[in-house]
């Protein structure tokens, strides 16, 4: 007896849909990875290329993905019958979304590690908030003058040589320690002891490390027991247990598909404003602040022309908005025909930038006061990866009343947002999965769930070592790189140049009541395809291999990031020549006959008399 296919699902309400593209694009990528790639390429000279790129990239192709996908109602695989040719470059988005959430869950774990011990400390204080610790070092510092406090001047003076007086170079610039305490130049009444500490400091270079960042480094990584790629270093744990913590609750919430993962979000997509502008607020008002706003704040003009800024631009923009991951065109394809898709393109691009802004300026300022405990510049205080919020959020955190309560608060929304990303990529590999499997895979939906869950979970293990922050960032460096570009311009290639701008915009009337203005159709023929093509040259005349901190990783491990940029481009370029030879040139670039809306009632007019070709599926 032949098996019932089971149809596809669809969003409860509009809301859900909003808000499960708002949770996907304004996500954990914008607390966590625009930060770190703001501070790593000069503050404000990112955020010029950042915003160009929204507008020539970003926004044009988070509207064509929305109206692809909910015109034909089919996920990132199977909507390719616009072209079969260009099947591939939906596995591509697949086995990138794949990819990325196999790696993307340990961040998730990460916050759910630092919400499960913001409450641990038994004094009302969080586990980062001090030194002193067995994981710290004697650099450890919560405060530039920690020993000065409650001390009269002479007293501090000499408490301060004290300290100082163990660096070969204080030897050299002050001598004895006796004679320099007594002598006139230090007994000078407008000379405080604080001066003095900061004069020596920076002649000496003297610099300190902040408690969180050796929360981060020595305590929950436990990265100084590895030795980068050549030993990783055991399991930790910890970390393994919050790792299988995460994926079992990813399981439960999309054993039901879009049914349960859509009221989920009613929650989770709006609660992360609400902390964000909490520890804005706290941070603007922190000694220091100053100097990390106008670290942010001010553009440094002749970075521009390095055109990794640029890339590093393009690539936040792909990860901020998920495009090209082929989530979207899962996502839309769960709505109703006739929505407004134009419209929610404009509100969660513009909602994401506002998130990314927001996010900015929380960052920077606790990194101003980071600086200003360690005695460092701002641009060199912390690592510049993607442990940067997983050390300024904490020290940030430390300094509100009842920080606790704060710290759970915070890595929640953290927590909240990855799992809403996480929601998007796993029902964009199971939907196009499903989509090609429909008479099986629809009626063991909770079974197929386990599975892709399960084999997460093993395969994100290499990433909870001491050194797998490492492997992390390799990942992190290499997935949203040239092959989400490529990508990119194979889909536009397809829609624009093979079915058509015309036929593309008529589509769109059919659904939302009127043709895409100037500014879409200008973007996609011209300069959407020549910036990403234009990024795709000049980035790899000028490619920079992947680091973390100060460690350059092995050419072996390079060779493993450049696997995950070319899989996904040699899957289009693969199918591509298959359904070539297979269909025949002129069939396998035509649409399929049953192209087109999903309802029936929809498939009316002019389409059908346009592209009714011979049946090739």
């Amino acid at each position: 007896m032949a098996v019932e296919v089971v149809e596809r699902e669809s969003w409860g309400n509009k809301a859900q849909f909003l808000l499960s593209c708002i949770g996907y694009s304004v996500s954990l990528g914008t607390v966590w990875r625009f930060p770190y790639l703001c501070y790593r390429n000069g503050g404000a000279t990112f955020l010029i290329p950042y915003f160009i790129m929204i507008l020539v990239v970003g926004l044009p192709l988070y509207f064509l993905e929305l109206a692809l996908g909910q015109f034909a109602s089919e996920g990132p695989i199977t909507v390719w019958k616009i072209s079969p040719a260009f099947t591939g470059t939906g596995v591509a988005m697949v086995t990138t979304s794949s990819m990325a959430s196999i790696y993307f869950n340990v961040v998730v774990m990460y916050a759910m590690y630092y919400m499960f011990v913001s409450f641990v400390s038994l004094d009302g204080s969080v586990p980062w908030e001090s030194c002193g610790n067995p994981w710290n070092t004697n650099s450890c510092r919560t405060e530039l003058y920690p020993l000065l406090d409650g001390m009269d001047e002479s007293n501090k003076t000499m408490t301060l040589f004290k300290e100082l007086y163990n660096q070969p170079c204080v030897d050299r610039l002050l001598g004895n320690i006796s004679d320099v305490y007594n002598s006139t130049f230090i007994s000078t009444s407008n000379l405080t002891s604080a001066m003095i500490q900061n004069e020596i400091t920076k002649s000496c270079k003297i610099t300190y490390t902040s408690a969180s960042a050796e929360y981060w480094q020595r305590y929950v990584l436990r990265l100084h027991e590895s030795d980068g790629f050549e030993d990783l270093g055991g399991f930790s744990l910890k970390n393994t247990m919050c790792l299988f913590l995460t994926w079992l609750l990813i399981f439960v919430c999309l054993k039901k598909g879009i049914k349960s993962s859509g009221k989920v979000v009613y929650f989770t997509a709006t609660f992360p404003y609400i902390i964000l502008v909490v520890l804005m607020i706290r941070g603007l008002t922190l000694p220091g602040n100053e100097k990390g706003i106008a670290f942010y704040m001010t553009p440094d003009v002749p970075r521009l022309k390095d055109v990794k800024v640029w890339g590093d631009a393009a690539s936040q923009v792909f990860y901020s908005l998920s495009v090209g991951f082929g989530g979207l065109l899962t996502l839309s394809s769960y709505n109703k025909f006739k929505n407004n898709c134009e419209r929610d393109a404009l509100l969660v691009t513009g909602l994401s930038c506002v998130g990314s802004i927001l996010t900015g300026f929380t960052v920077f300022s606790i990194l101003g006061f980071m600086a200003h405990t360690t005695n460092q510049d701002v641009e060199n205080v912390v690592d510049q990866g993607p442990g940067l919020a997983f050390i300024t959020y904490p020290e940030g955190i430390a300094k509100l009343p009842l920080s606790p309560l704060w710290a759970f608060l915070f890595f929640f929304m953290m927590f909240s947002m990855g799992m809403d990303t996480q929601f998007a990529l796993m029902q964009t590999v199971m939907s196009g999965i499903s989509d090609i499997f429909p008479r099986f895979l629809r009626h063991h939906k909770t079974a197929f769930t386990a599975f892709c869950c399960l084999l997460g979970f093993l395969l994100g293990l290499p990433m909870v070592t001491k050194g797998g922050i490492n492997m992390l960032t390799l990942m992190d460096w290499y997935i949203a790189s040239y092959n989400l570009l490529l990508v990119a311009l194979a889909q536009l290639i397809c829609v624009m140049c093979v079915y058509g701008v015309k036929q593309f915009r008529e589509d769109i009337e059919m659904m939302i009541g009127h043709r895409p203005n100037p500014y879409w159709v200008i973007n996609w023929v011209f300069l959407t395809p020549l910036s990403l093509l234009f990024l795709v040259i000049v980035s790899a005349t000028q490619y920079s291999p992947a680091y973390y901190g100060d460690y350059k990783f092995p050419p072996w491990a390079e060779g493993i990031g450049w696997c995950i940029v070319v899989t996904p481009v040699a899957i289009t370029l693969i199918v591509m020549v298959v359904q070539i030879y297979r269909l025949g040139p002129k069939n396998a670039f035509a649409p399929t006959t049953s192209w087109g809306p999903a309802n029936q009632e929809n498939r009316t007019g002019r389409y059908f008399v346009a592209v009714n070709v011979p049946n090739h599926e």
